[in-house]
């Protein structure tokens, strides 16, 4: 799609069908309504744009939403793209938090509550899956998410360190690819 094509009015109502919809986590939601729904991005874009928005400070997809918001509209799709990932959400969130703070001690609640962060964990997976698979990515690539997975999955080291460790390592290797 365009750039000039986009309007601040589409970026809302994407990022909060995004925001609606995401429950557990928007990753795997923001990809399909970004790449596959609006196709606004292409896969490659959007890792681009998901992977700068986890090393920046606050939510990932958030911070997504602002830098696309912003490539089509400047700020005021910027500031579209970020109410219509908010709203709604804020929204359930507060009528969640009340209920919970009335019914959260009961054993059916919190049976429903582990159930949820399960399915949230399969659908974070499952999302990774298949960008991995849309991107193709080459041997040192591959490497250096096995590493980051070991490292932060595995080993709980601090996302900040794996993060400042891996991405110099990463940049040049696609620099040296680049030359090859």
């Amino acid at each position: 799609m365009a750039a000039e094509a986009v309007s601040p009015r589409e970026l809302f109502f994407g990022f909060a069908r995004i925001g609606l919809l995401g429950f557990g986590g928007v990753a795997p939601v923001a990809r399909h309504v970004i790449v596959e729904e609006r196709q606004w991005l292409d896969d490659r874009d959007y890792a681009a744009v998901l992977g700068v928005g986890q090393i920046l400070p606050g939510a990932n997809v958030l911070n997504a939403s602002i830098m696309i918001g912003d490539r089509f509209c400047g700020a005021r799709g910027a500031f579209a793209a970020v109410l219509g990932l908010m709203a709604a959400p804020l929204a359930i969130l507060i009528l969640v938090a009340t209920l919970y703070a009335q019914f959260g001690d009961l054993p059916d609640v919190q049976a429903a509550v582990k159930g949820a962060a399960a399915a949230a964990a399969g659908l974070v997976i499952g999302a990774a899956l298949k960008m991995g698979r849309a991107l193709k990515p080459d041997l040192a690539a591959a490497l250096s998410g096995a590493a980051a997975f070991v490292a932060v999955g595995l080993m709980s080291w601090p996302l900040a360190f794996v993060v400042l460790g891996l991405a110099p390592l990463a940049v040049a290797a696609a620099f040296w690819r680049r030359r090859a």
